[in-house]
């Protein structure tokens, strides 16, 4: 898996997107960091509402799907 880096609208966030989303444009979300924060947001919707969690939170969320994609 590789990463693109998307630097977008958003202020100073450096949006990143999966190479697991291709390039058709599917459902796809893309992941920002900041000191403490990962914002995630919808690919298609670069000017919509994105969210906002606690790293502590994201590592577990991502730890949690890691485990059951078996």
């Amino acid at each position: 898996m590789s990463i693109e880096q998307h630097t977008e609208q958003s202020g100073e966030l450096g949006w990143f997107k999966s190479s697991y989303s291709g390039t058709n444009g599917g459902d796809c979300v893309e992941v920002a960091t900041a000191p403490g924060t990962v914002h995630v947001r919808d690919s298609k919707a670069l000017t919509g509402a994105a969210l906002a969690f606690p790293r502590e939170q994201w590592a577990a969320f991502t730890a949690y799907v890691g485990e059951t994609a078996v």
